[in-house]
């Protein structure tokens, strides 16, 4: 709406994850150089964390776009809340998988055939669970058990309430099995403006965004420097300025925009960004075209050395 004001190509603040506008801070450059180095060490179980909105799915897709010198097959599993006979099922259906027996030892053995293809091909099969803190204990049992295919590698991601599912004593044996934990937090204050800029000029913003200090220091305390509750305000502020024809957005539209949104600063920011989850469907073909087709790059973004094992690490 408002890009042909702003002679904007597209829309800057998308809620929905693409690695094209990515905003590595130092602590995302090490938790991305963690994530390389662990499917390439061939680390079994991986486990990210940060609250919604941090930035780990697009993380997760940045992180196989830039797998150097090889290629992987994706399955994700975007909803938690499956039973077990789902949850395995959604994994054959993301590799792909056209074919899905009821039987549960039928299953098993697809899932055997499509690792194992796929190690013959070269190709490295990870399986994903976003939102992993919201799955039963039952399914994370059977992702543990699905560990025992010695190439498929695991990842667990989401909120830092994942760390107290893992510590459930009936889930013990999962979290022994955890190779690699990384961690990413919210933005600083300072990063918040890098942040906007960022994911301006990305969408062919020429010069400084249109907000006046004033409107990003509202920003900042508003959203909590959570980069999805940033796109969100951005976006709605960008749009009331529009309707008014304005070429500055002002404290006035963030906040109009935060009401909008229903969110009234640092004790509401928390609800406000887990109000819409819509964004995870739009995902689904974006892993599956990653799946398909891994772009090669020969030069890595990534710091040099053995990542992800101190200055990565989860908080305890």
């Amino acid at each position: 709406m408002y890009s042909q004001l702003f002679g904007l190509r597209e829309d800057p603040f998308n809620t929905t994850p693409d690695p094209r506008f990515l905003f590595l801070t130092q602590q995302h450059r090490k938790a991305l150089a963690g994530l390389t180095y662990a499917v390439l060490s061939a680390k079994r179980f991986i486990v990210l964390t940060g609250d919604i909105g941090t930035g780990k799915t697009t993380l997760l897709q940045t992180a196989l776009r830039y797998l150097p010198e090889t290629r992987c097959q994706c399955s994700v599993i975007l909803n938690p809340t499956l039973t077990v006979d789902e949850a395995l099922e959604a994994t054959l259906q993301g590799f792909g998988v056209a074919e899905i027996s009821g039987s549960k030892v039928q299953r098993l053995s697809s899932l055997g055939h499509v690792v194992q293809q796929g190690e013959l091909l070269g190709k490295v099969s990870i399986l994903i669970v976003d939102e992993a803190h919201k799955a039963s204990p039952q399914v994370l049992e059977e992702i543990r058990l699905l560990g025992n295919f010695e190439s498929l590698q695991i990842v667990l991601a989401g909120q830092p309430e994942l760390n107290e599912v893992l510590n459930r004593e009936d889930l013990r044996q999962l979290k022994q099995r955890i190779a690699v934990r990384l961690s990413i937090e919210p933005l600083s204050s300072g990063e918040v403006e890098q942040y906007i800029e960022h994911r301006w000029h990305k969408a062919g913003g020429a010069g400084s965004p249109p907000f006046s200090p004033e409107a990003l220091a509202e920003i900042v305390q508003r959203s909590d420097a959570i980069p999805r509750l940033i796109n969100s305000i951005c976006d709605n502020a960008l749009t009331l300025a529009y309707e008014e024809q304005a070429s500055l957005v002002t404290a006035r539209h963030v906040s109009q925009a935060a009401a909008k949104l229903d969110i009234a600063g640092a004790g509401d920011a928390a609800d406000a960004r887990r109000r819409n989850p819509t964004w995870q469907s739009e995902l689904v073909s974006r892993w599956r075209r990653l799946s398909i087709r891994m772009p090669l790059r020969k030069a890595s973004p990534f710091p040099a050395g053995r990542p992800g094992d101190e200055n990565a690490r989860e908080r305890a």
